[in-house]
């Protein structure tokens, strides 16, 4: 049996916040919070209420602004003394560095939230800190490192009935084994986390799920209408809470659906304003797909050289190699072959 899905990061006087609550009004929220925090002299208070901003600002695309939220939270809860706290802010920069696309960042510091969490006694600063170890690892295409940890995080979370925390593993497993191929296990795995996440109220939870539902049901089922219904319910819930990244994601998977149907001007069009949304959040994995899908269409389209193409390739081979996307790099090997190019840009015969 699973509770209402709870947000862990709303803190304090702004632990009465849902997990669903707009994005916008949590940022409002928390700053005001803040504010008169600070005026107080209350530093545990200012923390909590500087994490929430900084998640706001993170979930929200405002980049730069969660960086130096999250890092005041740190350097506040650091001079009070309150270990957890500084285990949360720390989770939030290392989830940030990964939303960034800075990897070895990313791991350093949940590595280093995860034992501080550990060390203040907060479980479940703890658990969202290796979740978020392992969801890097699953980002960077190392299956095999993480995959135990994926099914370790959701035993307990569903042990303890944690809502959010089941989805959360349930969609990372899923997508595991969406990239290597088991369609029908992956699809049991998102269907599983959509009904958990709708009756818990997991908005965002749901909205992923559905993400994924849409994927499979285009790339083994070859249904485009029932893919494209799905990602628009997905988009309703994004818009309902100013899911900015999440928003993105799903305009690069409405494109990638289309691609697949051979629907390649429209295709272009969804990847070329995900591209954008990408770009404005400093969201570079994210972007680089994008581009992938992007390029693509324009060759399916007769738009773009041979060479050309190969030229785009070749340099999207070369930025996911730097931020050490396994799988995405992947991507761009089976593209070359996809689109009967070799390396060097020549058609082959």
């Amino acid at each position: 049996m699973f509770s209402k899905a709870l947000a862990p990061e709303y803190q304090g006087a702004l632990s009465a916040l849902s997990v669903n609550s707009s994005l916008t009004d949590v940022l409002a929220a928390a700053t005001e919070q803040m504010t008169a925090a600070e005026r107080a002299g209350d530093a545990q208070e200012t923390a909590r209420a500087a994490l929430a901003v900084a998640e706001a600002h993170r979930r929200l695309g405002h980049v730069e602004d969660a960086d130096r939220a999250w890092k005041a939270s740190y350097r506040t809860a650091r001079s009070a003394g309150d270990v957890p706290a500084m285990a949360w802010a720390l989770w939030s920069g290392g989830t940030l560095a990964r939303q960034r696309g800075a990897l070895p960042l990313a791991f350093r510091l949940l590595r280093l939230a995860a034992d501080m969490g550990k060390r203040g006694g907060d479980v479940v600063v703890h658990g969202y800190s290796l979740a978020g170890l392992a969801e890097t690892g699953r980002i960077q295409g190392d299956y095999e490192a993480v995959g135990a940890l994926h099914d370790e995080l959701l035993a307990e979370a569903r042990e303890r009935g944690e809502a959010r925390h089941t989805v959360w593993a349930l969609e990372g497993i899923a997508q595991m084994h969406r990239n290597s191929g088991r369609y029908d296990t992956a699809y049991a795995l998102f269907e599983e986390a959509a009904g958990i996440a709708e009756a818990a109220d997991d908005r965002r939870g749901h909205a992923w799920a559905l993400r994924g539902l849409a994927d499979i049901v285009s790339v083994r089922d070859g249904d485009t209408a029932r893919a494209l219904e799905l990602l628009s319910r997905a988009e309703a819930g994004c818009r309902e809470m100013n899911l900015s990244s999440a928003l993105a994601y799903n305009h690069k998977m409405r494109a990638n659906v289309l691609y697949r149907a051979g629907r390649y001007a429209e295709a272009l069009e969804r990847y070329q304003q995900a591209l954008a949304e990408f770009r404005e959040m400093d969201e570079p994995r994210g972007e680089a797909l994008s581009r992938l899908g992007a390029v693509k269409a324009r060759a399916r389209l007769g738009a773009a050289e041979p060479a050309r193409t190969a030229a785009e390739l070749a340099d999207l081979g070369v930025v996911l190699d730097r931020m050490g996307l396994r799988h995405a790099r992947a991507m761009v090997d089976k593209a070359h072959a996809e689109l009967g190019l070799s390396v060097a840009g020549e058609v082959r015969r």
